[in-house]
């Protein structure tokens, strides 16, 4: 089993990345969630909301 690096402290707050913007704004559109896109996230919040959004859409297709 492998497991995450440890982020160092200035990584865990640091703002999300312009990839993690595109992706989340991409997401939030496609599962019709639209309060879920915020421009001033963390890269920490980013990576949630997109794993959340991911496994929503994946739900609503296996319907």
């Amino acid at each position: 089993m492998e497991f995450p690096m440890p982020r160092l402290p200035d990584q865990v707050d640091a703002p999300m990345t312009p990839r993690q913007l595109a992706t989340l704004r991409t997401l939030s559109a496609e599962a019709y969630q639209p309060k879920l896109f915020e421009k001033n996230l963390t890269a920490r919040e980013a990576e949630r909301r997109i794993a959340a959004l991911k496994a929503e859409i994946e739900l609503a297709y296996s319907f």
